[in-house]
């Protein structure tokens, strides 16, 4: 049984009891726009209670508001009754409300493409609000006054880009200028249910227009400011002919594959992010400069998505990747056990995509790239960094006692091994015993 299956079977159970019963929002979008939805919601005349006595053990956990989550044939189906909203007290959801009609049901949604009902047994499509054409249209309008829909819940700011930037459609221009005019809301808004939306839009193909439009609307001065300083950040023209920070880091972003990863994308919208305070200019070498960008860019990258109260690993491994993209223009002079250190990190995949687009978005070179390719098929046979050929023990063994020299001399040996100079536990033994005197 598929998703929308099990919830047809729902709706069908309402309709039976003598209820009206429709699938609602983002599954009706979605199907009218050849995409699969993700997961089904279900609108009813049903009160909560009447739900509960047709499906008990739900989830009540929004009951208050007329929602109720149902759990069938493994899959969790949202149904909830038509309603209307009272009043929003702190921008973010209803302070109450009231069980109401289809029609002011979908009149109380943000978006016309939201707002639309489908009969699960007919598969008829039930608009009230011109969902429809605009869906057509690849229009993104709110519904009725925008500035309400804004005021009502700030997060539909970002959820406006957000779908803009994931369907690949057009905002109104009513409902711009109403996002423009009322960014600063967003304020008001948690930095988790930030953090999801932006993920959100950040990962979608067209990623480098949601960011121009975060930029363009004022939003991205409410949650992401740094990313201005990088508009009008100029660059060497020898190395950037493509033009200032900004538009690097944009066309990195549009250089991307559809499915690059979060850490990915996170981390070439952030690789840049400190040249604007690190920019210098080399009178000598008459020539921009912007050193120790690298590292500062990780503490700023590591800031920034603690801010967004991103999970630990993302941050580790974006904070990673930064601190690290401008070790690639180095791997050509790398020892052979530095460069299998350097390719043995779990990240390494993302950071070749990284350099990837950040050469491709500029000069051009791909010698790094290629030369890293051909190690990496070269290296294949074996693990990168294999297992040490000998351990603490065989220093204890030998007489010494732990302490910072442990370290020293089991690296010395394992660069040895890199090298390919050591390739049994034998010879390991006896060159630790000749290091270790």
């Amino acid at each position: 049984m598929t998703a929308r299956d099990a919830a047809a079977d729902l709706a069908a159970r309402l309709s039976r009891a003598g209820h009206t019963a429709y699938f609602a929002g983002g599954c009706v979008r979605d199907r009218l726009l050849g995409r699969e939805p993700k997961d089904y919601d279900i609108a009813t005349s049903a009160t909560p209670r009447q739900i509960l006595e047709l499906f008990p053990g739900s989830n009540e956990v929004g009951a208050h508001f007329g929602v109720i989550i149902v759990r069938h044939h493994g899959f969790h189906t949202e149904i909830a009754t038509f309603r209307t909203d009272g009043s929003y007290g702190d921008g973010r959801r209803p302070d109450s409300v009231e069980f109401s009609t289809p029609e002011e049901d979908a009149r109380r949604r943000d978006f016309t493409i939201n707002g639309l009902f489908e009969d699960p047994p007919s598969g008829e499509i039930i608009d009230y609000v011109g969902g429809r054409s605009d869906l057509q249209a690849k229009t993104l309008r709110a519904i009725g006054e925008a500035a309400d829909r804004f005021e009502e819940d700030a997060l539909r700011l970002l959820r406006a880009i957000r779908f803009a930037t994931t369907l690949d459609f057009d905002i109104e221009p009513t409902t711009w200028q109403a996002i423009v005019l009322h960014a600063e809301g967003l304020r008001r808004i948690s930095p988790e249910r930030i953090r999801d939306e932006f993920s959100r839009l950040i990962v979608a193909p067209k990623r480098a227009r949601g960011l121009e439009l975060l930029v363009d609307s004022g939003l991205a001065k409410v949650f992401f400011p740094e990313v201005l300083d990088l508009i009008g950040c100029d660059q060497p023209p020898e190395w950037h002919p493509e033009g200032d920070v900004y538009i690097h880091t944009r066309i990195m972003l549009d250089l991307l594959p559809d499915d690059a990863p979060l850490e990915l994308c996170l981390s070439v919208l952030l690789h840049d992010i400190a040249k604007p305070p690190t920019r210098t200019f080399d009178e000598g070498a008459d020539r921009i400069r912007f050193n120790g960008h690298d590292a500062l860019g990780a503490r700023m990258a590591h800031d920034i998505l603690r801010r967004l109260k991103y999970p630990n690993q993302v941050i580790e491994d974006v904070e990673f990747m930064v601190s690290r993209h401008m070790q690639f223009m180095n791997v050509q002079q790398m020892r052979t056990a530095k460069l299998k250190r350097f390719m043995a990190a779990p990240t390494f995949p993302l950071e070749l995509e990284l350099h990837r687009v950040d050469c491709a978005s500029s000069n051009g070179f791909t010698d790094n790239l290629e030369f890293l390719i051909e190690k990496g098929e070269e290296f294949a046979s074996e693990p990168l960094v294999p297992p040490p050929l000998v351990n603490g023990r065989d220093l204890i063994d030998l007489g010494l006692k732990p302490g910072p020299r442990f370290k020293e001399l089991l690296e010395a040996a394992q660069t040895e091994q890199l090298e390919g100079r050591l390739t049994t536990r034998e010879a390991a033994l006896d060159w630790l015993r000749e290091a270790a005197r």
